[in-house]
């Protein structure tokens, strides 16, 4: 194993007088390309954190991006942008059986997490939107209330879904566990937590699950781009919006800052992070024209 493009993937993050960090590459098979934006925006604090990464797996190309928006810190997000894609590499199942090894990893990496947090005396923890890309299957896997939406034959559509105390279903699984959803200028777990998945946040850890929602979508020639985006994006920005904001864009980079940007002059109050990957398999038959 080991990268395939290691420059291209990997990124330090480093800001500089708030301006985003961005960058971007394509797969050696032609068959994706990617860029992404990142931005603290109007915080003075940077939480969110983002992976892009190419790697080899028994022989085939694996792309893996991800969003990770942390909160009480920047500890967990961190961690999990360094982890997570490297245990789901590892699983002897990710080939075989790959929606099963995203579990596993996504659950074995908030578990590592957490006890490495041990001496922490404040609670730290994130949301995790990813994509993975294998073959001709691009599977989405989320926890929390960063998103992910394709476009699919000109459409937005929502290939992931907000984990919110207020949902129906999630709010009888945290009382059936034992704990309580409360309003608290929004609706919180324990009257603390405003999303009702993430990694870390061990006092809430029996109601807080990292267990992924995972919808699996096929590489064709209709599909054109996938969104990832932290709340910061999708706070001001509607899926639809987005979609059409992005369509003329051939370079996702450029995509991903258009997209950073629009978030920031609507007013997005939190930090801002944006991941696009173009599909290429359809090129020659869109419109598309040029980048701006």
């Amino acid at each position: 194993m080991g990268y395939l493009n290691s420059v291209l993937s990997s990124s330090s993050q480093v800001y500089a007088d708030d301006a985003p960090v961005s960058g971007g590459g394509l797969s050696q098979n032609g068959k994706f390309s990617y860029g992404y934006a990142s931005s603290p925006g109007k915080r003075s604090s940077m939480e969110d954190f983002y992976e892009t990464r190419i790697d080899g797996v028994d022989g085939e190309i694996v792309g893996l991006f991800g969003v990770f928006d942390g909160h009480g810190g920047a500890r967990a997000a961190e961690y999990v942008k360094h982890n997570l894609f490297s245990n789901l590499i590892k699983h002897p199942k990710f080939i075989s059986d790959t929606k099963s090894a995203i579990v596993d990893a996504y659950n074995h990496t908030d578990s590592e997490f957490l006890k490495s947090e041990k001496n922490q005396n404040r609670d730290a923890g994130s949301t995790a939107s990813t994509a993975i890309l294998v073959g001709d299957r691009l599977l989405v896997a989320n926890v929390g209330d960063s998103r992910a939406v394709i476009c699919r034959g000109g459409n937005a559509i929502a290939v992931s879904r907000d984990h919110k105390p207020d949902q129906t279903d999630e709010r009888q699984r945290i009382e059936d566990a034992g704990g309580f959803v409360m309003w608290a200028g929004t609706w919180r777990v324990g009257g603390v937590l405003a999303v009702s998945r993430a990694f870390g946040d061990r006092l809430l850890k029996q109601y807080v699950v990292a267990d992924p929602e995972i919808q699996e979508e096929k590489v064709d020639r209709s599909l054109e781009f996938l969104i990832l985006a932290s709340d910061g994006l999708w706070d001001v920005v509607s899926n639809e919006e987005a979609v059409e904001m992005i369509k003329p864009i051939t370079d996702p980079e450029q995509a991903a800052k258009r997209l950073l940007q629009e978030a920031y002059q609507r007013g997005s109050a939190d930090n801002i992070t944006c991941v696009v990957v173009h599909f290429l398999g359809n090129q020659g038959t869109t419109s598309h024209s040029g980048s701006v």
